[in-house]
C-alpha cells in the first residue's frame, strides 16, 4: 500500500473542437487519480480535430510524453478518455509505461469503495467487461490494479492475466446470474414499499456533494433514537451501496429517503450498467432531491452532469428540488429558499426545516383539511386516523368522536360513508 501510495503518474487529454468543458474534466481526472491514491506530477494536452485511432494522440506529442514521464520520472500514464484495446498496446509498446486510460481509473476507485456483495458484484462484472476485449496490452496496467483492487483476489488483478476469453465469459454469466438473485430481492421490497404507500424520494447529484451527510442530519433531526447512519466520508464515491431510510416527520406523515451512488462525467458505460438494478431506485421516486456542492466553482457543470446522467437512467421527468449545500463556504444568504431551491448548510444543519417544507409540499399534495363525526359503533376509524391523519382536535359528543384533522383525500373518500362530514 504505501508503494501505492508513492505512485506518481502524468494525465493526457485531447481537446476537440468546441469542446467547453476539456479544463473541467482534466481537473476532474485530477481528483480520480487523487482518489486512487496517485500523485500527478505533470500534465500534456493536445488540440485536435479528433482522437488519434492509434495513438490517441499524435507521434509528435507521443515524443514529448515520452521524454516528460522520464524528465519526471514517473511510470503512469493516464489518459482522459477510454482507450481502445490497440490505442492501449501501442501507447505501452511507444511509451514503455503503464498506461491507464479514465474508465479503469473510476473502475479501481469503485472496486476499492464497494462494501456489500451485490456493490462488488457489479463492479465485477464492469471490470470484466472493460477488460474482455483488452486482454492482450493490458498487463502492465493490470498488475499495478492487482495490488490496487479492493476486490483483492476476486477482482480483475494479476491472476486475469492468463485467463482466456471464455473463462472471463463463464465468470461473467455466473456472476450476473448471482446479481440477478439480489436485484429479484430489492424489486419485492421495491413492490412493498409501493403496496405501503409510502412516498419516495430519492437523493442525487454528483459525487462528493454531501447526499449522505443531508441523509444523515435528516435522521439525527427526525429519528434522533436510530442507530441506521449512513457511511459519510470527503472522497469520490464515499457511497456505492443504496441505502434507503424512512424519515418520520411529527404529523403521523412519513416519506422513505434514498442515498444513491454519486455522478460523475463520463461514468464508464459499463458501470451504469452493471449499476442499472441500483440505479433504478431513482426512477421508482416520487420526488428528487438534487444536491449540490455550491462551494465548487463549477457547481453548474455538476448539476449538468448529473441532470445528463439522469435523463440516461430516463429519470428527467420526475419534479425535483435543489438543495444548495456548503452555503457556509459562499457568500450566499442561508437558510433561504426560492422556488424549487433551498440555499442550506448540512454541516450546520442550516435550512434542514425548509428543506422538509419544500418535500412536504411536493410529496403530501394529496391531503386535504376536513371536521368530522365518527359514530361510537366505528371506533376503529379514531384508531385509524390517529395513526395515519394529523389530527388536530379530537371532542367526544353524544353521536360520537369529532375530529379535525388533516388526512389523505384517498382516505376520506374510502371511509366517507361511514362518518359525517362537519
Amino acid at each position: 500500500m504505501t508503494e501505492q501510495l508513492k505512485q506518481t503518474a502524468i494525465i493526457v487529454g485531447v481537446e476537440l473542437q468546441n469542446q467547453k468543458d476539456f479544463a473541467y474534466s482534466m481537473e476532474e481526472l485530477r481528483s480520480l487519480a487523487d482518489a486512487n491514491a496517485i500523485e500527478v506530477v505533470g500534465e500534456l494536452s493536445q488540440k485536435a480535430e479528433r482522437i488519434n485511432p492509434s495513438h490517441y494522440i499524435g507521434t509528435g506529442k507521443l515524443e514529448e510524453l515520452r521524454a516528460l514521464a522520464e524528465g519526471l520520472g514517473t511510470e503512469v500514464i493516464i489518459f482522459n478518455d477510454e482507450l481502445s484495446p490497440s490505442q492501449i498496446r501501442n501507447l505501452e509498446a511507444g511509451l514503455e509505461r503503464t498506461v491507464i486510460d479514465r474508465t479503469i481509473l473510476i473502475l479501481d476507485i469503485f472496486a476499492e469503495r464497494a462494501k456489500t456483495r451485490e456493490a462488488q458484484l457489479q463492479v465485477e462484472v464492469a471490470r470484466l467487461q472493460y477488460m474482455l476485449p483488452r486482454l492482450v496490452g493490458l498487463r502492465a496496467s493490470l498488475g499495478r490494479q492487482g495490488g490496487g483492487s479492493g476486490l483483492k483476489n476476486r477482482g480483475a488483478g494479476e491472476t486475469k492475466l492468463e485467463l482466456d476469453r471464455r473463462r472471463i465469459e463463464e465468470r461473467i454469466t455466473a456472476l450476473q446470474a448471482e446479481l440477478e438473485k439480489l436485484v429479484a430481492r430489492r424489486q419485492v421490497q421495491r413492490k412493498q414499499r409501493k403496496k405501503n404507500e409510502v412516498p419516495v424520494v430519492c437523493l442525487v447529484g454528483y459525487t462528493n456533494t454531501g447526499k449522505s451527510s443531508l441523509m444523515n442530519a435528516l435522521l439525527d433531526k427526525f429519528n434522533p433514537q436510530t442507530d441506521k447512519h449512513v457511511f459519510v466520508k470527503n472522497m469520490l464515491f464515499a457511497t456505492l451501496e443504496t441505502s434507503v431510510r424512512s424519515i418520520d416527520m411529527p404529523n403521523n406523515k412519513s416519506f422513505l429517503l434514498t442515498d444513491t451512488v454519486g455522478f460523475v462525467s463520463q461514468l464508464p458505460h459499463h458501470l451504469v450498467k452493471a449499476f442499472r438494478s441500483t440505479l433504478e431506485e431513482v426512477t421508482e421516486a416520487e420526488l428528487l432531491i438534487h444536491v449540490v456542492d455550491y462551494a465548487h466553482e463549477d457547481y453548474e457543470k455538476l448539476i449538468s452532469v448529473t441532470e445528463s446522467t439522469l435523463e440516461d437512467l430516463g429519470a428527467d421527468h420526475i419534479p425535483t428540488i435543489f438543495a444548495f449545500n456548503k452555503c457556509d463556504l459562499t457568500e450566499h444568504r442561508y437558510p433561504q429558499v426560492e422556488r424549487d431551491r433551498v440555499y442550506m448548510s448540512v454541516q450546520e444543519k442550516a435550512g434542514l426545516d425548509e428543506l422538509v417544507e419544500l418535500v412536504r409540499s411536493h410529496i403530501f399534495k394529496d391531503y386535504m383539511e376536513c371536521e368530522i363525526l365518527i359514530p361510537f359503533s366505528e371506533g376503529r376509524l379514531v384508531a385509524y386516523f390517529n395513526e395515519h391523519a394529523h389530527v388536530h382536535e379530537t371532542n367526544y359528543e353524544a353521536e360520537g368522536t369529532r375530529l379535525k384533522l388533516e388526512c389523505k383525500t384517498s382516505d376520506f373518500e374510502k371511509y366517507r360513508n361511514d362518518f359525517v362530514v362537519l
